[in-house]
């Protein structure tokens, strides 16, 4: 790429996801240079898109759909020493640090066989069983917008926060929030561009250039502030609580997990590593998602998984063998129902074991 160094991991981050879609031709030269110059300025945009030429594509960048195929589980487990950028993975360091078998409730074929895509589907805004609306909050001296949505019928829910990608709050992530509550859960996805007038008012392309040049302890706090607006509600569960994200959502759900001690568990997708040294704060029980062909991401593995080691923390990743980055977003073109639906049915299931139980 280039010698330039950026202030933030985060930023890094972003700068080096819109260089990959820029390489694999899932960004126009114009739109990568839009979005890099909101990151690292005009002249530091140009350089790098001058340094890295479009890869010439042997394969699509879109995995198979398993339509085409009878279907295979994309999670099998295989050792540590394998690579994690070819090869599925799983593991499980327990509060001991011990490296054990994976929770054979989310990893036997028959489990995947029944649970796969549950409730992995769009959900309507008017769908009876869940109710859902944009909700204010207040955070840090700032007013945050979210999308909330909660099962409708009466009761107390646990509470999902829901961290968005780089594309700030999308339809897309409002969908991901009503799946969270058709499954049971009062799910809250934050807008972190809110100060700057919402994701919508920032637009496509001046969104990665808020984000990356907005303080990380600055978006962590407001979803602290999500959290305390959710413990008001009288339909969330007391001391019930996870979270959840994609891409650069899934970086803020890791560093929302070294700084949120109230959190449960944690299910970052595809996320950058959190700053190390925070890990021992981590309380959250951890599940990674990973997409097989995604080596930018993957090559954190290996220190992620020492740092939860040595910390005592309970961790599990699983790499989805064919799917790429941002295999979950299924109005995305990396989207991979397979990956994406046996890694849904893993969410609920961390879920239901370290929120609700």
């Amino acid at each position: 790429m280039s010698d330039a160094k950026f202030d933030d991991g985060l930023k890094q981050y972003l700068v080096e996801e819109f260089i990959e879609d820029y390489q694999h031709g899932q960004l126009t030269r114009r739109d990568a240079l839009k979005r890099l110059t909101g990151l690292v300025g005009a002249s530091a945009a140009a350089a790098l898109i001058a340094a890295c030429a479009p890869a010439v594509q042997s394969t699509p960048t879109t995995a198979p759909q398993p339509s085409a195929a009878p279907p295979t589980n994309p999670a099998t487990a295989v050792p540590m020493a394998a690579t994690p950028t070819t090869a599925p993975s799983a593991t499980t360091t327990a509060a001991t640090a011990t490296i054990a078998s994976p929770d054979p409730t989310l990893t036997t074929e028959a489990t995947n066989t029944v649970t796969a895509g549950t409730n992995n589907v769009p959900v309507s805004p008017d769908d009876p069983a869940i109710q859902a609306s944009d909700v204010t909050f207040p955070s840090q001296g700032a007013t945050i917008a979210g999308y909330l949505a909660r099962p409708a019928g009466n009761g107390t829910y646990p509470a999902i926060l829901v961290a968005h990608e780089n594309r700030g709050l999308t339809d897309h992530i409002k969908d991901v929030t009503r799946r969270l509550a058709k499954a049971g859960y009062v799910a809250l996805a934050v807008d972190l561009l809110s100060r700057e007038g919402g994701t919508a008012k920032v637009g496509a392309s001046g969104v990665p250039g808020v984000l990356g040049n907005t303080p990380p302890a600055q978006m962590v706090g407001d979803f602290a502030a999500a959290l305390e607006y959710l413990k008001q509600r009288d339909f969330v569960a007391p001391g019930q609580f996870g979270m959840t994200g994609f891409c650069f959502g899934g970086g803020m759900t890791w560093r929302a997990a070294t700084q949120i001690p109230e959190l449960r568990a944690a299910v970052p997708y595809y996320g950058p590593n959190p700053p190390l040294e925070d890990v021992p704060k981590i309380q959250a029980a951890v599940l990674a998602q990973y997409g097989g062909n995604d080596a930018r991401i993957n090559s954190g593995i290996p220190a992620i998984e020492k740092a939860m080691k040595d910390n005592n923390k309970i961790f599990e990743y699983m790499i989805y063998k064919g799917a790429n980055h941002a295999f979950n977003n299924d109005t995305g073109p990396n989207y991979n129902a397979q990956a994406a639906n046996e890694a849904w049915a893993k969410t609920l299931a961390w879920f239901d074991k370290y929120v609700r139980g």
